[in-house]
């Protein structure tokens, strides 16, 4: 379970940008006004903060978690450059996702910082290597996130017992088939294991969602129930069976194996924001808990390049609805990426040095 701030104040967002005319895949951060996750200031005077020089030296679909262990915070984004880049395109002509998906980048990209100033990397993981030095063949690597799970490793593991485990989207393909033309494929939601997003301590697990359809873009977020236990809610995107964005829920302690029961909570979440209704004209949710009250937050990335818009609950098995708030803002055209919470001294650092 994500470790909650003490003293908690304020929220950072990491996120990008699509401008299709320009060269905005990269990290951009915003900072809450205040403890109110309504609003959201652009840091750095709206510029980038991290720009990726290596792999596609795009990077998109960002997200930010800490290690509770070490204190390091870490970002994670897609190697994809859409826009300008290698095999990318320039204008507004269509992007060829059909080859960004079965022959795309499958390392991820890490940056890492022990005070949200300074940042260390970009280094890459490459989710498609196993430990034995073989390959994974897989399309690409998109939208990595990742819970911390403090039980991991039973009692008396190398190196302590906690550990992320990540979740991404991926075509996979038969081993066999290293040229990636089997017609047959589609994304899944796959899922691994680090310490540190290091290569040295990632371990490939296996499938996380195999609906039968192309699913992508899963966030996640956890409560705490009355047993002692925690109840995990996904959010992924559906383009197969016209549920769009939904999300499901388990009480399981092991909630990333693959036996796992999950009961549907929710379709078509945030789909009143499309064009039309579209479920499908929806993507890349990012949840997160309010400090303040018993609320979670949650945001849809309306496509192609309006970006994101909120919705809010009380009650994560209610489902979601959108937020009413007359203060609410957040810049146009920010896209998929990730929400931590801070503590008041985190927030006060942040917003001296890059406000």
């Amino acid at each position: 379970m994500e470790a909650q701030p003490t003293d908690p104040y304020g929220y950072l967002l990491v996120h990008f940008l699509e401008d299709p005319d320009g060269y905005a895949e990269r990290i951009y951060m915003d900072l809450s006004d205040g403890d109110n996750p309504h609003r959201w200031i652009p840091l750095n005077g709206g510029e980038p903060l991290l720009t990726s020089t290596i792999g596609t030296t795009g990077v998109r679909d960002p997200h930010i978690t800490r290690n509770p262990e070490t204190g390091v915070w870490t970002i994670v984004a897609t190697d994809l450059r859409v826009f300008g880049g290698a095999e990318g395109l320039s204008g507004r002509e269509m992007s060829s996702w059909h080859h960004w998906s079965r022959h795309g980048s499958t390392d991820l990209m890490v940056w890492q910082s022990d005070d949200l100033i300074h940042w260390t990397g970009p280094h890459t993981l490459d989710v498609a290597r196993r430990p034995d030095g073989s390959r994974l063949e897989l399309g690409m690597a998109w939208a990595c996130e990742s819970l911390w799970v403090p039980d991991y490793y039973p009692e008396g593991h190398d190196g302590g017992r906690g550990a992320f485990v990540i979740y991404w989207s991926s075509t996979v393909f038969p081993d066999d088939d290293r040229d990636h033309t089997t017609a047959d494929v589609r994304p899944q939601v796959l899922w691994g294991v680090t310490r540190d997003f290091t290569q040295d301590t990632y371990e490939y697990g296996g499938v996380f969602i195999d609906t039968g359809g192309d699913s992508i873009d899963t966030t996640m977020i956890q409560r705490p129930l009355p047993d002692g236990g925690q109840r995990t809610y996904r959010i992924t995107k559906d383009n197969a069976f016209g549920n769009g964005i939904w999300m499901d829920s388990t009480d399981a302690p092991r909630w990333w194996e693959p036996e796992t029961p999950w009961t549907t909570v929710q379709t078509r979440i945030g789909a009143e924001y499309a064009v039309g209704g579209d479920p499908g004209g929806v993507e890349g949710p990012a949840a997160f808990a309010s400090h303040s009250a018993d609320e979670w937050y949650l945001f849809v990335d309306v496509i192609p390049e309006i970006g994101y818009r909120p919705l809010v609950t009380d009650d994560l098995d209610a489902g979601w609805r959108p937020l009413q708030a007359e203060d609410y803002y957040l810049s146009p055209h920010t896209k998929h990426g990730g929400v931590i919470g801070l503590t008041r001294a985190d927030y006060e650092r942040v917003r001296e040095a890059l406000l």
